[in-house]
C-alpha cells in the first residue's frame, strides 16, 4: 500500500531524512518510535504530501504531494497537538465530514462511543476544549470516516481509562482493513497494539521487525494492589488509573493493551508494592 523509496530530506544543511527506504501493507500495524528529531514527523509529513523530499513516496501508486485530494480521503490523522481552531466543534464535523465525503453522524457515533456529548459541546470553539475532549473528537474524525490509512501520533496520551479501552476497541475492530501507524517516543506506550517496530535514529531507519500478535486489543485485566506503607504520589498514580481504595489495598482495571504501560508505572514503586494480582477479566456477553 505505502512505499517510500530512498527518501531524503532536508532542512537547509541538516538531513532530517538520510535514504530511508520502507514498505508498509494492509493489516500492518506499526510502531514507528525514536527520540526527538529522529525524523518520525518529517516522515509522516512526507506522507501526507506536506513536504517536497528527493526519493519517492507513493501510495498504491499514487505520489501524495501530486494527488493530495485522493490520498488524504484515504486517511485518518490523529496529531499529538490539536491544532488551535476557533471553529465551533458541530462546524469542525461538517467540515471535516465533507472534505472525505463521509457521514458525520459517523463521527458524532464515534465521539458518543467516547463519552463526549456532541449536544452539550457542538457550540463550544474547539481550541477551548480540554485536551481530553480535544483528542476524543479528533479521534472520532479519524475513526468515523472511511479511511484505510490510520496515522495516529500519541494517540491516547489525555484519554482516561475507560476512553482508551473503548478505543482499543474501535481500533481492534479495523485491525484487518488496512495500514495503522503509530508514532511514540516509548516503545512500552503502543507495543501492544502493534504487529511491526520501525525505529527511527538520526533520520535512518535503525530497526524494522515484525512482533507476534499476542494482545487482543479488547481484553481487560482485573488487578488487586498492597502496599507495605501508605505513598500519596502513589495513590495519585493509581487514582489517575481509575483504581479505587486506600491505605494498603487498591484494585481496579487495566486495558489489555496497557499492560506494559502500567507495568512501567508500578516499577517506580517496588519497594512499597507488597502484592499484585493481575487476571484477564471475564468478557461480557451481549
Amino acid at each position: 500500500m505505502i512505499s517510500f523509496k530512498n527518501v531524503t530530506k532536508t532542512f537547509k544543511r541538516s538531513r532530517v531524512l538520510d535514504d530511508v527506504s520502507l514498505e508498509m501493507n494492509k493489516g500492518e500495524r506499526i510502531a514507528l518510535v525514536g527520540s526527538n528529531g529522529a525524523g518520525k514527523t518529517t516522515l509522516i509529513r512526507c506522507l501526507l504530501g506536506e513536504y517536497t523530499h528527493d526519493g519517492q513516496v507513493l501510495v498504491d501508486h499514487l505520489a501524495p504531494r501530486d494527488n493530495r485530494g485522493t490520498v488524504l480521503a484515504r486517511v485518518g490523522f490523529v496529531p499529538q497537538i490539536p491544532p488551535p481552531l476557533k471553529m465551533p466543534v458541530g462546524e469542525l464535523i461538517g467540515f471535516a465530514a465533507g472534505i472525505c465525503k463521509s457521514d458525520p453522524k459517523a463521527m458524532v457515533a464515534v465521539m458518543a462511543d467516547l463519552g463526549l456529548e456532541y449536544g452539550r459541546i457542538r457550540k463550544l470553539p474547539f481550541v477551548k476544549l480540554s485536551g481530553g475532549m480535544k483528542q476524543k473528537t479528533l479521534i472520532a474524525i479519524a475513526l468515523g470516516r472511511a479511511s484505510d490509512i490510520l496515522i495516529m501520533d500519541e494517540p491516547a496520551a489525555n484519554l482516561d481509562p475507560e476512553a482508551r479501552h473503548i478505543f482499543f476497541r474501535l481500533l481492534a475492530a479495523r485491525q484487518d482493513d488496512g495500514v495503522m501507524l503509530i508514532t511514540s517516543h516509548r516503545l512500552d506506550e503502543v507495543a501492544a497494539l502493534v504487529n511491526r517496530v520501525i525505529e527511527m535514529d538520526r533520520g535512518k531507519v535503525a530497526l524494522d521487525d515484525r512482533v507476534a500478535d499476542a494482545v487482543d486489543m479488547t481484553s481487560r485485566l482485573t488487578c488487586a494492589l498492597t502496599m507495605t506503607r501508605e505513598d500519596a504520589a502513589f495513590a495519585r498514580a493509581l487514582t489517575e488509573w481509575g483504581f479505587t481504595g486506600s491505605g494498603l489495598r487498591w484494585l481496579g482495571m487495566v486495558n489489555g493493551p496497557d499492560r506494559l504501560r502500567f507495568l512501567g508505572m508500578l516499577s517506580r514503586y517496588t519497594g512499597i508494592l507488597a502484592g499484585l494480582e493481575l487476571k484477564e477479566a471475564e468478557k461480557c456477553v451481549a
